[in-house]
């Protein structure tokens, strides 16, 4: 199995993409012009370009640019809105969809259902060993289309829940692209509002306005007044780095969920809010390792104090994690973290972690300084219970190597975000890499028999079910999410939407 790009656990990746967005600040009065260059800033640079690759927020963010999906989600009201798809109806195992007309690739040839159906085929092959199957597809799903109708018939091996939230989050590739896959790494095929036209890896990637563009969700189109003819996404690896260049405005554009966030709102520019999980604490569960015992787990758990975490990982704005689907529209709400945290114990912790070997603490430092305070803190409170974590904090690259490949890791913070609590699935239960994406090697019988359970109900009717499986797994010390935070999508010279990324079609350039 492929192993998962990690940018996944470290950024904001949106299982739904929408022309509707997040709070936040508008751009009041500011006049709107045509034209020009939008640049943005992406925290990790995606590495192979091809949208199907893998299910990280670094090619989530770059690909939405240059491919559309079947469908999108309303993120005011979690309904699903049109896409490449103007129709669609869920019937049990059976999902149909109907093409719009006049659909064009950035080649001009025509999107086919037939094309769709490549895509999906491709996804739900098991040789291909693709992330997004399980994930945002259905396992077993098989597929039929009717070119002549221009629909799309999808069969699932069993109900899902929410097929249609996942299918929100696939990118559909063009009949060219797919026929030369290799390609894609480095050019783009699709049916968006944009074109790739250069690209410099670890700089910069460039995209040109696709003329004649008319079916982005909710009918948005390229002829709309103030969209710009180029977007430049630059690769900005420190959140420190990014707010500067907002504030000297060599950049339109920048997530940012550090403590940057104080200078940047002091400096009066507006932004596009999102929620998202910013601390979620990993226990490396494989065999052999100190924290594949369920004890060690609870007392490393026990001996912190994560409200002094949050505040310092989020610079005191920070929330409490409810469920670990955080990012809007979130599709269950309610509960279930808090009732399940294992309380802070640290004269219980002490008399586990004593004398045990010291361990390895990984995360990524490109957050900016609250993370790196936060690690402080918590390396600090597990010496106060007896035991020497050292951290060590590595880029994403790095990441994925250790967790995937090396394994060579104990403890590690890694904030995955989802808006339906089955798209987490496979990183929380299943085979360990190189068969699976289960890194941690979770076997949460509870959880499992949840998951089960509630995969079987319609939509929202298993909520109940969902929630009460994640308590399991927060019970147990498998998982403990610790801190949400609000991300800010700063804006300057310009304003857009970001329902968890940023939405091209909303895109408006300001007048100086």
């Amino acid at each position: 199995m492929k192993r998962l790009a990690a940018a996944l656990s470290l950024g904001l990746t949106a299982a739904a993409l929408s022309a509707c967005g997040g709070g936040g600040s508008s751009s009041g009065d500011a006049k709107v012009v045509d034209g020009g260059t939008f640049s943005m800033a992406l925290s990790t640079d995606p590495g192979n370009l091809d949208p199907q690759s893998s299910v990280s927020s670094s090619l989530f963010s770059i690909s939405q640019l240059a491919y559309d999906r079947l469908v999108n989600i309303d993120p005011k009201d979690g309904s699903i809105v049109s896409g490449i798809a103007s129709k669609w109806t869920v019937d049990g195992t059976t999902v149909t969809a109907t093409i719009g007309e006049g659909i064009t690739c950035s080649d001009g040839s025509t999107l086919t259902a037939s094309d769709v159906a490549a895509n999906l085929d491709y996804i739900s092959d098991p040789k291909n060993e693709n992330q997004m199957l399980g994930t945002f597809l259905p396992a077993g799903a098989t597929t039929k289309a009717d070119d002549a109708s221009r629909t799309v018939t999808i069969t699932l091996a069993e109900p899902a829940p929410f097929v249609m939230e996942g299918l929100a989050s696939v990118p559909i590739i063009c009949g060219k692209g797919l026929k030369d896959r290799a390609s894609l790494a480095k050019t783009s095929s699709g049916t968006g509002p944009y074109e790739l036209t250069a690209a410099a890896p670890g700089n910069q990637y460039t995209y040109a306005i696709r003329d004649g563009y008319t079916w982005g969700p909710g009918g948005a189109t390229t002829a709309t007044k103030g969209m710009p003819d180029t977007i430049v996404m630059k690769i900005i690896e420190n959140e420190s780095t990014a707010a500067n260049l907002l504030l000297s405005k060599e950049l339109n554009g920048a997530l940012v969920i550090g403590s940057d966030q104080k200078r940047l709102d002091k400096a009066g520019l507006t932004t596009s809010d999102t929620g998202a999980v910013a601390g979620e604490q990993w226990y490396n569960q494989t065999p052999g390792r100190a924290t594949a015992d369920p004890k060690v787990r609870l007392a490393l758990t026990q001996a912190l104090d994560f409200d002094k975490l949050r505040k310092v990982l989020t610079a005191g704005k920070g929330t409490p994690p409810t469920t670990f689907a955080a990012l809007d529209p979130v599709a269950c709400k309610g509960d279930s973290v808090t009732d399940a945290m294992p309380k802070q114990d640290v004269a219980a912790a002490k008399k586990v972690l004593s004398g045990l070997p010291e361990m390895t603490m990984i995360y990524s430092g490109a957050g900016g300084g609250g993370i790196s305070a936060a690690v402080e803190l918590a390396v600090e409170q597990w010496k106060a219970a007896g035991l020497k974590v050292t951290a060590k904090s590595q880029s994403s690259t790095a990441i994925d190597e250790t967790i995937f490949g090396t394994k060579n890791w104990d403890i590690a913070w890694l904030a995955f975000n989802v808006s339906s609590p089955d798209q987490i699935v496979p990183f929380l239960s299943g085979p360990p890499a190189p068969d699976g994406t289960n890194f941690a090697e979770i076997s949460n019988d509870a959880y499992e028999a949840g998951v089960a359970k509630a995969t079987t109900m319609t939509g929202q009717e298993g909520c109940a079910t969902w929630l009460e499986a994640e308590s399991a797994l927060v019970k147990d010390a498998d998982v403990i999410p610790f801190a949400n935070s609000v991300g800010k999508a700063y804006r300057a010279g310009a304003t857009f939407e970001y329902p968890g990324q940023m939405v091209p079609t909303s895109i408006r350039m300001l007048a100086n």
